[in-house]
């Protein structure tokens, strides 16, 4: 019964907390918070209620945007991270592809120094020992292309 009792008062005190506010200056210019009426010569500013409750809507400023320029922001939005992705994955495939070509550099290089004899095939498929100066020469090709591939 007691919990009933506390439970009513508590209700029935919580009715008068949402008042409205006013806020007013006396004659004597002195700023009063107040839900009772001011006096007559007192100037008097509703104070705006920032509780959530009772706030009939919108504020003025804000209008709703329509299906349509939602829909509009939606698909931007959308293209642009579509780009933002595509430009990723050609960096993504470029960075791969140095990786390759370093590699490859790489091992080429290693034969040309390393190998005392280098044997190339032609067009139609016969081999013939590399020269020194064609050898020179595709190294130094390679040393290019591990230059501009490796890091």
């Amino acid at each position: 019964m007691k919990r009933f009792l506390v439970v009513v008062t508590l209700s029935l005190l919580s009715a008068s907390a949402h008042a409205g506010l006013v806020k007013w200056v006396d004659s004597d210019g002195k700023v009063h918070y107040s839900d009772a009426p001011p006096t007559p010569d007192a100037t008097t500013q509703a104070v705006p209620n920032f509780t959530g409750k009772d706030q009939g809507g919108y504020s003025p400023a804000y209008t709703p945007k329509s299906y349509a320029e939602r829909e509009a922001e939606m698909k931007k939005a959308k293209l642009t991270k579509d780009e933002a992705e595509q430009k990723k994955a050609q960096q993504k495939a470029q960075e791969e592809a140095k990786k390759s070509n370093c590699a490859a550099a790489r091992e080429n290089a290693r034969v040309l120094q390393d190998s005392p004899r280098v044997v190339t095939y032609d067009a139609n498929g016969e081999r013939s020992f590399m020269d020194d100066e064609t050898r020179a020469q595709r190294l130094s090709e390679a040393q290019k292309v591990i230059s501009e591939n490796c890091n």
